[in-house]
């Protein structure tokens, strides 16, 4: 059984227990506190908060998915037999229609008589076994779940207490968490079962939720691995589909690198991601590199066929997965940076030894990735750590920061809409207005197309500002001028343009707009436009310059609306005195 049969298995079961299918959200995630997708239950966060109906939207309390997910923080762990960016996680979730026991029967019954599997051992979560002083200190031992996994017949010595492990949550900065338990097989867990009956906010307070709800987790990849008898992800049928198309005698963490990062990179830009340098493009910039490095020093490697498969072996499922799409973007990344691979790599081939100062430069100059340098350096990198390199990273932006300091006549800028680009007084004052016009423009985006609207980047100059946007579609000309009214009522209103500084952690609570990549301070400014915070119209981490009120913008004029890619927009705008 291969993991296109296992997932069908898997979501049919839950199907015929009375659960509602739904469809894997996008992996640009709509939860302010992630980057990108990595959990199946972000999508149905706002469920178990009861902010929304489950009745209302899938006429059942309880549903089922098959979800894309990725994890930015195992990337330079890829090429092990564990790791992996893009995984599929199943997942059966109830929002109030059931509880622990049946969440644990399904899961037995799934495993023993679906799959045919035995298990190993389950656990389950003990405050005794947290350590003095942590936040889930105060939630009791899970006795309940013990007590249903006794009755089911699993003896008391397949029955282990464990800490912080098995408890789980929140996804991002705050959210839905509980005490869970999990089910092991060949020493390998690869079910996790969450019983979300609590809220954690940014503090880490804990309060118990209205409704108590289901959340559970299980790895398609690693599910696969164990049924097959597979000594890992890797050597699955799935991925030794992909791995033959790679020469024998390529290096096996390589060949897994290559084969991780393709699906990744797939899945990226089939749900509207494109490579830049901030967020969720940085990321894929970074995968696509890392590859197109990988196949110039290996000759025989032809990268469009293992795209070919991927596309292939997921695109029943993914049909917004269109090979020619995203062969036409990878592509064109490959031709771009191909120009700096030959300087970059005779550069790293120089007979020396490499620290974070000269691997900075590598990446600085050549747009070579910390990873490739500490690959291909080989004895040269020893000593490089990846906390040398991020410090001498940070320490080159502080620079940069001080220099736009003084560019721009001591404002303080932190950017968060691109560079602003200004030569003297006059011409600060005209980018200026137009850098206020553009949080109002996000705003206004946001308020008329609904909150899937993601800044993908922006471009400030003294003739003009543009910004780039995550949505499926052209707007409409009522769209346009709606969101052009809606900017230029805000001006008309003269409303005051103002600040607060504080911790990083309350500034995110009170739901203004950041960058997820960006290394903030520990206190950082909002900038809100409004009479509060709390009701304005517009918030964003931000450093300035701005205007004193909006009557100084003047109109407000949106000049163009394209499309710069799949899933992505792009609006030029000017403002007029």
């Amino acid at each position: 059984m291969d993991s296109t049969e296992i997932r069908k298995k898997f979501l049919n079961f839950f199907q015929e227990k009375g659960h509602r299918l739904v469809l894997s959200s996008p992996l640009v995630s709509d939860d302010s506190s992630v980057l990108l997708t990595t959990a199946g239950m972000q999508q149905f966060k706002k469920y178990f908060l009861g902010e929304l109906d489950a009745m209302r939207d899938f006429g059942s309390l309880n549903v089922v998915s098959a979800q894309k997910c990725f994890r930015t923080t195992d990337i330079d762990e890829v090429g092990d037999a564990t790791h992996l960016t893009f995984l599929e996680m199943l997942g059966n979730f109830s929002f109030g229609g059931y509880f622990k026991s049946e969440a644990i029967r399904y899961a037995y019954e799934f495993i023993t008589e679906v799959m045919k599997l035995e298990i190993d051992y389950v656990t389950i979560f003990d405050n005794r076994k947290v350590k003095d002083g942590d936040w889930r200190c105060d939630v009791e031992k899970d006795q309940e779940a013990y007590s249903i996994w006794r009755e089911i017949g699993i003896p008391e010595r397949k029955i282990k207490s464990e800490g912080v492990d098995n408890f789980w949550g929140p996804t991002g900065a705050e959210g839905p968490c509980g005490p869970t338990t999990e089910i092991y097989i060949n020493g390998v867990e690869v079910w996790n079962i969450v019983f979300n009956q609590f809220y954690c906010d940014a503090d880490r307070k804990l309060t118990p939720l209205k409704i108590n709800g289901v959340d559970t987790g299980m790895g398609l990849e690693r599910l696969a691995a164990v049924f097959q008898g597979r000594e890992s992800i890797y050597h699955t049928k799935t991925f030794k589909s992909i791995l033959e198309l790679l020469p024998e005698e390529i290096d096996g963490k390589v060949a897994r690198v290559i084969a991780d990062h393709v699906r990744g990179i797939s899945f990226l830009i089939a749900d509207g991601i494109r490579p830049s340098n901030k967020d969720a493009g940085y990321i894929l910039r970074k995968l696509m590199r890392r590859i197109i490095v990988h196949a110039h020093l290996n000759d025989e490697v032809l990268l469009e066929p293992i795209f070919e498969k991927v596309v292939s072996l997921y695109e029943d499922f993914y049909p917004e997965l269109d090979l020619k799409m995203i062969m036409k973007e990878f592509n064109s990344e490959n031709i771009k940076f191909q120009k700096t691979i030959m300087r970059g790599l005779k550069e790293l081939d120089k007979p020396r030894k490499i620290n974070a100062k000269t691997a900075f430069l590598l990446y600085e100059s050549f747009g070579l990735p910390f990873e490739i340098i500490k690959e291909i350096g080989g004895d040269k990198t020893f000593d490089l750590t990846r906390k040398d390199f991020d410090r001498e990273f940070e320490r080159h932006r502080e620079i940069s920061k001080k220099g736009q300091e003084k560019k721009f006549g001591g404002h303080g800028l932190i950017l968060d809409t691109g560079e602003l680009k200004a030569k003297d007084r006059k011409e600060l004052e005209k980018v200026t207005r137009l850098h206020t016009a553009t949080h109002l423009l996000q705003s206004a985006l946001r308020k008329v197309l609904g909150d899937e609207v993601k800044q993908m980047g922006s471009d400030i100059t003294v003739e003009r500002t543009r910004f780039d946007f995550s949505f499926p579609r052209k707007l409409t000309p009522e769209e346009i001028k709606k969101i052009e009214d809606l900017v230029n009522e805000v001006i008309k209103d003269d409303s005051q343009v103002q600040y607060k500084e504080m911790p990083i952690e309350k500034a995110k609570k009170t739901g203004a707009l950041y960058f997820f990549r960006e290394k903030y301070p520990e206190r950082v400014k909002v900038y809100y436009v409004g009479k509060s915070l709390e009701s304005a119209f517009s918030k964003e981490f931000c450093g300035g310059p701005h205007v004193s009120s909006t009557g100084e913008i003047g109109e407000f004029k949106i000049i163009k609306e394209e499309s710069v890619g799949v899933g992505v927009r792009r609006i030029r705008a000017v403002v007029k005195p």
